[in-house]
This record gives C-alpha cells, structure tokens and sequence, in this order.
C-alpha cells in the first residue's frame, strides 16, 4: 500500500505545453495512482488544447486556483474566476482560456466513474 506524500507545488516537476500553458506534475510528485491530477499554469492569452474525454471516459473537475480564466464547454463560454469549479461529462467539449493580463493556474482532475468511489450519505 502507498504510503503518504507531502509536496509544495514548488517542487512539482514542470512541463511545457502547447497553447501557453505550463503543466506541474502534481500526480507524479506525490505518487498518486487513484486517479489523475495536475496544475496547469495558462499565460496571458494561452489556453488549454479544446478537447474531450469521450475516449478515456474520464469525469474531469476544473479548479481555478488564481487568476481569471474563461471556460467554454460545447461552445459557451462562461466567466471562470479564482474559486470557480467546472465539473465536466466525458463527451462534453472543453477549454479553459486566459483572455486576461496576468497568469492563470488551475488544478485539473481525472477520474473514471464508478470505480469505487462511494459518496457519504451527507454529500
């Protein structure tokens, strides 16, 4: 079983992107296997690759961490400002873009429906 991991995002592994974005390599820092995540850091003007997870059947959340990004899903654009959360379907098309002067960072999470997660009874 693994054991715990503590990490700053400072010493996340970095890795560049297309469309001005830089991913840190949370998942792989601490170790996870579970499920996926990652930072992505968006510059001014960057976006993340419009995309869906149709294939992999991935639920996806977005977390805008800082910053103030746009997030469009099946072509509507909506107001994505830090502390905005974005639960995603697999077939639903989605990008988050930076239309600001200063960075965004996101926290992005992956995770297949259904494989042992069982919400409390208070959620």
């Amino acid at each position: 079983m693994p054991g715990n991991s503590i990490r700053h995002r400072d010493e996340f592994e970095r890795m560049a992107g297309s469309g001005g974005c830089t991913w840190l390599l949370a998942r792989k820092a601490l170790g996870t296997a579970a499920f996926g995540f990652n930072l992505v850091e968006i510059e001014p003007g960057g976006s993340l690759p419009e995309h869906d997870e149709a294939g992999s059947g991935q639920v996806e959340l977005y977390v805008v961490l800082e910053g103030e990004a746009v997030i469009a899903v099946d072509g509507a654009e909506e107001p994505a400002p830090a502390g905005t959360f974005a639960s995603l379907d697999p077939e639903s098309t989605r990008t988050l873009r930076n239309r600001s002067d200063a960075p965004v960072t996101a926290l992005l999470v992956g995770v297949l429906p259904g494989e042992g997660y069982e919400p409390p009874g208070w959620a």
